[in-house]
């Protein structure tokens, strides 16, 4: 449904055009979206079979598991359509952008009225607590928030690179080759990232770990890299 409504997909293609062909930033689109929905479920799937109730569900805005869900399935796909009128202040545009389209799809999804008004506020709490400085106060927008920081591999950057992008951001990301999501023991959720240069560590210093720091599931999370020369815990 998402990728098939016109205006999400045209939202998204913007987004890209205003981070990637005219900002030369990573990319902002659809693979992005799709991405970050997928480690956001796999974040959210993890923290609940180690008993982390989802907020919604705790606070009575989601009904069940799948709405809570549902909540981190569509803020990931909005996450990032504020860039579409401007990469500054893009969280808090773009949770403002998602109003009207909430009111739109989610009728369509069954949900009318209050239910509609609470899983609405949901997602766009989510969308603007994607902001570095802003803590997230659900557990689904804290997974929303670290998996977006996850998507730092190698292929989102590869176009601002060939356009000419050679500054630390783009060299440090061509850097990481893979990331995965793992179940730990002594916290529930392991990230792993592979790198086969050092410049990879600043990804992880100026994205990933203050989106951690900032998501409210901190205390569940633990990186580690993996480099031919090292393999450590970076956080906690």
């Amino acid at each position: 449904m998402l990728e098939e409504d016109d205006e999400v997909s045209e939202l998204l293609k913007m987004s890209n055009i205003m981070a990637v062909t005219r900002l030369r930033y990573n990319d902002h689109g659809i693979t992005h979206a799709r991405i970050v929905a997928g480690a956001a479920l796999e974040l959210l799937d993890i923290l609940m079979k180690n008993n982390v109730m989802p907020t919604t569900l705790r606070d009575g805005t989601a009904k069940n598991t799948e709405e809570a869900k549902l909540v981190a399935l569509l803020a990931s796909y909005f996450h990032d359509i504020g860039n579409a009128v401007h990469r500054d202040r893009h969280e808090f545009i773009g949770a403002l952008m998602a109003k009207d389209i909430l009111d739109r799809l989610l009728p369509m999804l069954g949900f009318t009225d209050r239910r509609l008004i609470a899983l609405r506020q949901e997602v766009m709490h989510t969308i603007y607590a994607t902001e570095y400085n802003v803590r997230c106060l659900t557990v689904e927008c804290g997974a929303v928030k670290v998996a977006d920081g996850l998507d730092m591999a190698e292929g989102r950057a590869r176009i601002p690179y060939r356009l000419g992008k050679l500054d630390m951001h783009a060299l440090s990301a061509i850097s990481i080759k893979a990331v995965e999501i793992e179940v730990g023991k002594e916290r529930p959720i392991v990230i792993v990232v592979h790198m086969d240069e050092y410049a990879g560590v600043f990804q992880l210093e100026e994205v990933l770990v203050p989106k951690i720091k900032t998501s409210g599931i901190d205390n569940y999370v633990e990186v580690y890299i993996k480099s031919p020369s090292r393999h450590a815990r970076f956080y906690p």
